[in-house]
C-alpha cells in the first residue's frame, strides 16, 4: 500500500494507540470526578496540557482541548464574534479557507455580520495590501489558513501578524491544522491570537484537537455546561484521546527535527521532477520553497476525471485524493483552484499527493510508475 493522502488524515502511530488504549482502561474516571480514578484522569489532563503549551510555546492556561478543526475554527471565529459585537461586527477572511472557516462566517452573515473575502494570486496568497486596504473601525477579527489544505500555499503569516498589531483591536486566527510539524509558526511571536490545531493530522486519533488562546482573551463559548476546558468547551473531557494526541505531537515535532521535513522536500522535489515528465500534467502548487508546503503537491490531468483516476490508482493500492477530504465527494471543480485564477480545467481535474515523514523516495518513484501507465491506459479508453 502507498498512502500519500496524509491531508485528509494520517495513521496514528502505534504508540499513540497503546497510550490511548491504556488511559481507557487503567484511568477511565471523569477528571471532574472527586475520588482517586478521577483525581488520576485529572493529572493526566493537566500533564497532557503542560506537554502540549511547551511544544507549541505557549503557556498551559492558553490550551484548550477541542475535538479536532472544524471545533477549533468555529469556536474561535464565532466566539471572538458573539463576545466582540459591541465592538463591531466586521470579519475578514480570505476565498480559500477550510470549509469549517467559509461556512461559519456564511452563517455568521447571516446573523447580520459583514465578512471581507480577500483575494488571492495564482500561488494562492493573499496580498497585504489588499488586508490593509479592508481593515476598517469596526472590524474585530481577521482569520487566515496557515497552508492550504488543498494546494499547500503558504500565507504570509508572519507579515498578516506584524500589520495587526497596529491595531491592537483585531483579533487574529489562524488555522494552523495543515502546517503543524510539517511548517513551522511560532504562535508567540507572530502575533497570533487564536490557533487551531487537529490531532488527526499528525498521527493521532480523529476526534482530538486543540485551540490556542492567547492570555487576556475572551470567547463566547459554543457550548454550555459543567464549565470543563476554562468554561470555554463544557462537556467532560476526552482523557484516553487527548493523552494520545500530546503524544503523537511529540513524536511528530521530533521527527520534523531530526530532518523529518527535509525528507519531506525530497519526497516532494522526486515527484515534481516526474511529474513535469508526463504529458498532459500541470503543476498547481507554488514551486518555491517559501511559498508551499514540503508535504503537499497539488496537480491537474487534464482532460481526465480526476475521481476516475483516483479510482483506478485505488486498485494498485495506491490512495490520493482530489479536493479537500470535506469537499472531495462534491464533483465541482476545485473550489481553491478557482479562487486563484488557474481555471475550471485545471480545476475539476486536480489530483493532491500529501506525503507523511514515514513515506519514501521508493513510494514516490512507484508512484510515478503507475500513474503515467494509469492516464496512458486511461486516455486510450477515454478514446
Amino acid at each position: 500500500m502507498i498512502y500519500f493522502d496524509n491531508s485528509a488524515t494520517t495513521k496514528p502511530y502505534k504508540e499513540v494507540v497503546e497510550a490511548y488504549l491504556k488511559v481507557s482502561e487503567k484511568y477511565f474516571g471523569n477528571p471532574s470526578s472527586l475520588h482517586s480514578l478521577g483525581s488520576e484522569a485529572e493529572k493526566l489532563l493537566s500533564q497532557s496540557r503542560i506537554l502540549a503549551s511547551s511544544l507549541l510555546g505557549v503557556k498551559p492556561s492558553e490550551v484548550i482541548f477541542t475535538s479536532g478543526g472544524t471545533e477549533g475554527n468555529n469556536a474561535a471565529i464565532k466566539g471572538v464574534a458573539i463576545e466582540y459585537r459591541n465592538r463591531g461586527k466586521h470579519l475578514i477572511t480570505s476565498a480559500v479557507e477550510h470549509p469549517s472557516v467559509l461556512e461559519a462566517f456564511k452563517q455568521l452573515e447571516s446573523l447580520g455580520y459583514d465578512v471581507t473575502y480577500l483575494d488571492v494570486d495564482k500561488k494562492g496568497r493573499i496580498s497585504i495590501e489588499q488586508l490593509k486596504n479592508s481593515l476598517r473601525d469596526d472590524t474585530i477579527l481577521v482569520s487566515l489558513i496557515h497552508v492550504n489544505n488543498e494546494l499547500g500555499a503558504i500565507q504570509p503569516i508572519i507579515e498578516v501578524g506584524q500589520l495587526l498589531k497596529k491595531y491592537p483591536k483585531i483579533l487574529f486566527h489562524v488555522d494552523h491544522v495543515q502546517g503543524i510539524t510539517k511548517v513551522p509558526l511560532s504562535l508567540k511571536n507572530s502575533g497570533i491570537d487564536l490557533c487551531t490545531i487537529s490531532g488527526h493530522k499528525f498521527h493521532a486519533l480523529k476526534g482530538t484537537g486543540l485551540l490556542y488562546i492567547r492570555e487576556g482573551i475572551k470567547l463566547a463559548p459554543l457550548l454550555s455546561g459543567g464549565g470543563q476546558e476554562m468554561s470555554i468547551r463544557s462537556g467532560t473531557e476526552n482523557t484516553p484521546g487527548i493523552v494520545a494526541m500530546t503524544k503523537a505531537l511529540r513524536l511528530a515535532f521530533e521527527k520534523a527535527n531530526s530532518g523529518g521535513i527535509e525528507h519531506l522536500w525530497q519526497l516532494k522535489e522526486r515527484l515534481s521532477e516526474g511529474l513535469k515528465k508526463i504529458d498532459g500534467v500541470i503543476i498547481n502548487t507554488p514551486e518555491e520553497k517559501e511559498k508551499a508546503a514540503p508535504h503537499i503537491i497539488n496537480f491537474s490531468v487534464l482532460n481526465m476525471k480526476p475521481e476516475v483516476l483516483i479510482q483506478d490508482l485505488s486498485k494498485h493500492h495506491i490512495y490520493v485524493s482530489s479536493q479537500s477530504a470535506c469537499s472531495s465527494k462534491l464533483s465541482k471543480p476545485s473550489r481553491v483552484l478557482m479562487a486563484c485564477g488557474l481555471g475550471e480545467e485545471r480545476a475539476k481535474s486536480a489530483i493532491r499527493v500529501s506525503f507523511s515523514y514515514d513515506n519514501t523516495i521508493e513510494e514516490v518513484d512507484q508512484f510515478l510508475d503507475i500513474l503515467t501507465n494509469s492516464i496512458s491506459n486511461l486516455q486510450k479508453v477515454m478514446g
